[in-house]
């Protein structure tokens, strides 16, 4: 398999992640909506916001690569749970990202792709910014 086919793999996955972020986060949304936590709803609708910027910046980058989007493999919202748990849900979620990002990041930088490694090395950066967003949300909210 080529390099490009390859970063297309990557990107097919990234793309499966970010629209499952994205679910998962307008879920949220809607559920401390419905559970009257409005501030909450926010923040979760921002962070849907924020994976649904990736996904574009994915979609685009297929596209210039040659390639057709396909998100094959969307997770399950996870609904379960009161705020906390939800929360240490969704940034287990995150850290999950960040693993393959450093992959991605691995496999573009052992194989002189230097385009694919600043690309997903953004992303990295973006994803990891989520998870200490969602550290200083937890300390916000339940304390410690």
């Amino acid at each position: 398999m080529d390099n490009t086919q390859t970063i297309l793999g990557f990107l097919g996955r990234a793309l499966s992640f970010e629209f499952s972020a994205v679910q998962q986060y307008l879920s949220l949304a809607k559920l401390m909506e419905v559970r009257g936590m409005a501030a909450a709803g926010e923040k979760f609708r921002h962070e849907a916001n924020e994976e649904m910027r990736h996904v574009e910046r994915i979609i685009g980058r297929m596209l210039a690569l040659g390639g057709a989007p396909n998100a094959s493999c969307l997770r399950p919202s996870h609904l379960d749970g009161s705020l906390p748990e939800l929360m240490q849900h969704a940034k287990k979620f995150e850290l999950e990202i960040v693993g393959f990002y450093t992959q991605a990041v691995h496999y573009s930088v052992t194989n002189n792709d230097h385009d694919s490694r600043i690309f997903f090395e953004e992303l990295l950066q973006e994803e990891q910014a989520h998870v200490t967003s969602f550290d200083n949300w937890w300390k916000e909210t339940v304390g410690s």
